[in-house]
């Protein structure tokens, strides 16, 4: 409702044209306006708009008319250009491109072959697109490519006719939409209009699928080079491609989003399914990460050196991670879109490790509020077990930023719409003599469990319930637009859409009568018109949702109610509450405050409704969706520059390993032992292999054209004993100090001429430090003297390692030549010409340099300082630099010299067991990859479910 005369009034901050004028005015200074394809916005270029304040002003009769004027410029094009990036961070030598990664591009496409493409609008995420057209913008110094999914493509005669058909099919410039497209009102009284569209999605097609050629894929292309967003680069993800065309076919479309949707976006909104075999969620997986490895591919197709490259969401999660195993060095930023859960919750995700260690691929991740960000640095200390702050989490030798950046609309042409379009004056008449008399509660979500809506139900039922003089006096208009996630459409029982309709009709059984419907509830999408129109006549917003990201409808409420002032009530499981703070903040599951917060919000005397609704009005116009754009770069760019990120070494990929490892026919690996095949254990002597591990090796080993080699600190005794049985195995005891070479059971002392008179020296120290360190023991090799203190309290074990250390660099180092080396939880005192480095430099060495006799392929793993010795030999070698992958093991936040890291020695044996050729369910997505299709159980290539 309008406010009286007599309410108190308060000059706001003009975004649009004054409701003083006429439909005529409004149509000479604004034009007529379109809804773009991507918002719900006009575009920045329309006719008769002043770009400047001077020529806004010029011709002002009052000071009224001045602010008029100066209402009318674009706010969202700054007088002067911003400052280019490239200047201002010279350091980073920056291309000034942008390259932005969605799961989907922002058309819906209809496809005839031979012809142009059909390119509609596709609903929502209007506000990230909004952030996308500003990246856009001429006047910004970016030059920006979004590179995104195709979405679903449907036959043309199949698309819904409610989308807004292109007016220009044959254009390859610019696409427009005729705003005379819109559904006209629905006037039905019912709670449900009988003669709503159907909203269903059109059946897939079957048999052999759609086959689109490559002239029809170039075509779309060129459709799309220029875009309001920028230059669209569409993700082609094809079930196959045609045998001897270019032909792709695409059948089961949907396959692309099914893990996203159906195991991270409930999980992430605080649900979980019931456990099941795992079958399904394998392929999913699979499909998962190879939608993943696809994106990378097309990205690095358009990627020049110096790009920035902004991933959004949890469809995109693995990509951070795969774009920097291909370039160390590239600029990434990471943004998720909705909640991010707990580490309780995140724990039951059987790909929790994978999809953290993806978005750790990124130098800064972005969240929509604080608790998402905490949550997830929790997660990565709790279950990968890195240091973390609110500031970011240390892996793997480099800071990954984390930050809270609230996503906000393009509050300028929200208003520019809502009170420019005399079509919308119109509706809103209509509306108010409709529901005349009664005041207005506006809900408008989509029809997902996570949104509210059966709550919003039952609480007004009780409101209706406590408070019976609203009774005919208040009615709840309920918008549930069809849902766009996976998991909720195939909601088989439709038990989602039947509650809602059995609350709808219970509420107004109880309440309603001929004159009197409590609920109208409308199961569509409504027209842009209608929705704006909505927005301006409510007296209340009533947004319930149980779990949710940022909830842009509250803040475009917000704009529309710039003269009516009604109050928002708005769940505190929004993201979007901690920056509307004045709004009305309720529990969803407390449905009798709920009630009460409604009765609150119709009986709010207007000076109060006032001064909240300002509060709002200023954040929302002054945090928009170009200011969110803006923060989010020049804080990625602070920290690209406060971090040295050159040292971050990406997890190892997987599907190139086992690429390089399926060409090679000379195969060498060099494994640590101790928290490599192994985890650290507090007793050394505890530490034995499983069965697996034995299993695994034995395996790998037992491969003619591999030369497997275990090199280890652990001395001769404990080799032989739990290693020594595998013939076809080599061993390393003691840092390279003795060798037994594979089916020989005699072993090679490399260091029999070394006098080892400092070893007394070094006990003596070693006993001094023993005795005053509870917990502390000493393990005597044959060629070196260990100090261990695993069993000790650690921070006094560490402090006592640190004296001993300088107590022995002060005197047996300078008499003899010997190095004292920190281990995990021990220090180890031994010559300094033994080291892993000369073995491995030795076994390369052994098969010669030349053409034919180096080997195709070397994998290293290790995982403490004494392995760096191994990685520093290699990158000596003269071996080619892509048929060696050394990997680095453990959550440590050190800087390697290795090229890639993996997590755990589980990780470990997966790897070799991957090469085996059996995948864990976590390396299908790499298996299905390089074969080009899922390993199925019971095939030859077994799935292993450990």
């Amino acid at each position: 409702m309008l406010p009286s005369s007599d309410a108190p009034q308060e000059v706001y901050p003009a975004l649009g044209p004054s409701l003083v004028q006429s439909p005529e005015q409004v149509n000479q200074s604004l034009g007529q306006p379109h809804w773009n394809a991507n918002s719900y916005f006009a575009p920045h270029d329309e006719t008769g708009t002043p770009d400047s304040p001077s020529r806004a002003a010029s011709g002002a009769k009052s000071s009224r008319d001045l602010l008029r004027r100066l209402s009318l410029v674009d706010k969202d094009r700054p007088v002067t250009p911003e400052v280019d990036p490239r200047l201002a961070y010279p350091s980073l030598n920056l291309s000034g491109g942008i390259i932005s990664a969605a799961f989907c591009i922002p058309h819906a496409l209809g496809f005839e072959s031979g012809q142009n493409w059909t390119i509609n609008p596709r609903r929502g995420t209007s506000a990230l697109f909004d952030a996308f057209s500003h990246l856009s913008d001429p006047q910004t110094p970016w030059n920006h490519t979004l590179v995104g999914w195709t979405g679903e493509i449907k036959y043309t005669d199949e698309l819904p006719v409610t989308q807004f058909r292109s007016s220009s099919r044959g254009s390859t410039s610019s696409l427009s939409y005729s705003k005379h497209a819109n559904v006209p009102l629905n006037k039905a009284s019912a709670p449900i209009p009988v003669d709503g569209v159907n909203t269903d999605p059109a059946p897939q097609p079957q048999g052999d699928g759609m086959r689109i050629s490559k002239a029809d894929r170039e075509r779309l292309e060129k459709q799309l080079f220029r875009d309001r967003v920028g230059k669209v680069v569409p993700v082609w993800l094809a079930d196959s491609m045609e045998d001897g065309t270019d032909d792709i076919v695409l059948k089961d479309q949907s396959r692309w989003r099914r893990f996203a949707e159906h195991e991270l976006y409930t999980l992430f909104h605080y649900k979980q399914h019931e456990p099941t075999d795992g079958r399904r969620e394998r392929k999913w997986w699979t499909d998962y990460y190879r939608m993943n490895q696809i994106f990378a591919d097309r990205i690095l197709e358009v990627y020049t050196p110096g790009d920035i490259v902004w991933i959004h969401d949890y469809h995109l999660c693995l990509l951070p991670s795969l774009l920097r195993q291909r370039l160390p060095n590239i600029y990434i930023g990471f943004f998720l879109h909705i909640p991010f859960p707990s580490s309780e919750f995140m724990r039951c995700l059987s790909r929790r490790k994978e999809i953290l260690n993806g978005v750790l691929g990124a130098n800064m991740i972005g969240f929509q509020s604080y608790s998402y960000s905490r949550h997830f640095s929790s997660c990565c200390t709790r279950i990968l077990g890195f240091e973390s702050s609110s500031a970011g989490v240390d892996a793997y030798g480099a800071h990954v930023a984390v930050d809270v950046f609230p996503i906000g609309i393009d509050a300028a042409a929200v208003a520019k719409i809502a009170y420019g379009d005399p079509n919308i004056e119109a509706i809103i008449s209509r509306i108010r003599d409709q529901y005349a008399g009664q005041k207005i509660i506006v809900g408008r979500d989509r029809l997902d469990t996570v949104r509210g809506v059966a709550q919003k139900l039952m609480a007004f039922e009780m409101f209706l319930e406590q408070y019976p003089s609203w009774r005919g006096k208040v009615v709840l208009i309920q918008v549930t637009s069809p849902t766009s996630i996976e998991e909720e459409k195939e909601d088989a029982g439709h038990k989602i859409s039947n509650k809602v309709s059995d609350l709808v009709a219970k509420i107004n059984g109880l309440y309603g009568g001929l004159e009197y419907t409590p609920v109208f509830h409308f199961p569509q999408y409504l027209s842009r018109d209608e929705y704006f129109a909505l927005l301006r006549v409510a007296d209340v917003g009533l947004i319930t949702s149980v779990r949710d990201g940022m909830n842009t409808t509250s803040l475009e409420y917000v704009v529309c109610q710039k003269d009516g002032h009604g109050p928002v009530i708005l769940s505190e499981f929004s993201g979007t509450a901690g920056s509307l703070t004045s709004a009305i903040h309720i529990n969803p599951w407390d449905l009798g405050g709920v009630a009460a917060a409604i009765n609150n919000a119709l009986t709010m005397p207007p000076s109060k409704k006032l001064n909240q609704h300002s509060k709002m009005y200023k954040h929302v116009i002054t945090n928009t969706a170009q200011l969110w754009t803006k923060n989010y770069l020049r804080r990625l760019l602070m920290n690209l520059t406060s971090f040295d990120q050159s040292q971050a070494t990406p997890v190892l990929d997987k599907a190139k390993l086992l690429t390089q490892y399926r060409k090679a026919k000379k195969r060498l690996f060099m494994f640590d032992y101790d928290g490599t095949l192994t985890p650290i254990v507090k007793d050394p002597q505890e530490a034995i292999p499983t069965d697996r591990v034995i299993r695994t090796v034995k395996t790998l080993a037992s491969d003619p054209r591999n030369a497997v080699w275990i090199i280890s600190g652990r001395d001769q005794a404990f080799l032989n004993e739990w290693m020594g049985h595998i013939p076809e195995l080599g061993l390393s005891a003691e840092h390279g100090s003795f060798i037994r070479q594979p089916g020989s059971d005699d072993w090679e002392n490399l260091t029999e001429k070394t006098d080892m008179g400092w070893q007394a020296d070094v006990m003596k120290i070693f006993q001094h430090y023993t005795e005053r360190t509870q917990g502390s023991f000493i393990e005597r090799k044959r060629i070196a003297l260990t100090w261990h203190f695993r069993r000790a309290d650690p921070e006094y074990g560490a402090f006592q390692a640190r004296e001993c250390k300088k107590h022995l660099e002060n005197t047996v180092a300078k008499k003899w030549d010997v190095e004292v080396m920190n281990g995990k939880a021990n220090l180890e005192v031994r010559p300094t010409f033994v080291n892993k480095g000369e073995i491995a430099k030795r076994l390369v060495n052994e098969y010669g340099v030349g053409d034919g006799k180096a080997p195709e392929f070397v994998l290293c793993l290790g995982d403490d300082f004494t392995d760096e010795d191994m990685f520093r030999a290699l990158r000596a070698s003269k071996l080619h630099s892509d048929h060696v992958f050394s990997v680095t093991v453990g959550a440590s936040s050190k800087q390697t010299l290795a090229s890639y890291h993996l997590l755990e020695p589980s990780d470990v044996i997966a790897t070799i067991a991957l090469l085996n050729g059996s995948a864990t369910t976590g390396d299908l997505g790499a298996m299905a990859l390089v074969d080009a299709r899922l390993p199925l159980d019971g095939e030859g290539t077994v799935v292993s479910r450990l």
